[in-house]
């Protein structure tokens, strides 16, 4: 059966990384001139069917830096390289993921792939969203565009993401579930560039 929505995750996975070309080599030279280490920072992320996959980014953070918390805090985090701070901005960082499209791990749109140390948490209903492939960007990824200074602002960060995050974001992509079709693909592609603009 023709799956509209993965026809379309190709096209556009396709035509970003030739229309981007210029700035993923500027950002891999920047990368390489401005920190030592790999220009790839690859993670082992829960996908659909909770299987693991490898997610792939340009690396912000210095070498070994995720060992010390899983998340990032503020916008000044010490961890963070110089480009890095920009990479994050603007979502940059996120780009290497389009080859997550194409090996098919992953959708433009759809929930945004957790560690398993989150994911082993997870309810029996909450789990459903395992069901659905992984995405770039999601409800969750605007409605929290500035997580990591929310959670800069918490005593205990971890705690925070878990309890007060998590179950919200869970609950925007059983929304989407609930919805899934071209139309709303393309709002939340549209909303997602309107986001990062801003």
């Amino acid at each position: 059966m023709f799956d509209s929505i993965r026809f379309f995750d190709i096209l556009i996975a396709c035509f970003l990384v030739i229309l981007l070309s210029p700035l993923l080599l500027i950002v891999v030279l920047l990368i390489k001139i401005s920190s030592k280490g790999p220009v790839i920072f690859c993670q082992q992320r829960v996908g659909k069917n909770d299987v693991d996959f490898t997610l792939y980014k340009f690396r912000t953070m210095y070498v070994d830096a995720e060992r010390q918390s899983a998340i990032t805090i503020g916008n000044r985090d010490s961890r963070i390289t110089r480009i890095g701070y920009f990479l994050r901005r603007y979502k940059i960082d996120e780009l290497p993921q389009l080859y997550n499209v194409l090996k098919n791990d992953m959708s433009i749109v759809g929930p945004r792939p957790e560690l398993r140390k989150y994911v082993a948490i997870y309810t029996k209903e909450q789990r459903k969203v395992l069901l659905l492939k992984p995405g770039i960007t999601d409800y969750a990824s605007i409605h929290y565009r500035h997580e990591s200074e929310l959670l800069a602002t918490q005593a205990d960060p971890d705690a925070f993401y878990i309890k007060e995050i998590l179950p919200v974001k869970i609950q925007l992509n059983n929304q989407y579930a609930s919805k899934r079709n071209l139309r709303v693909y393309f709002v939340i592609i549209f909303n997602t560039l309107l986001s990062v603009l801003k």
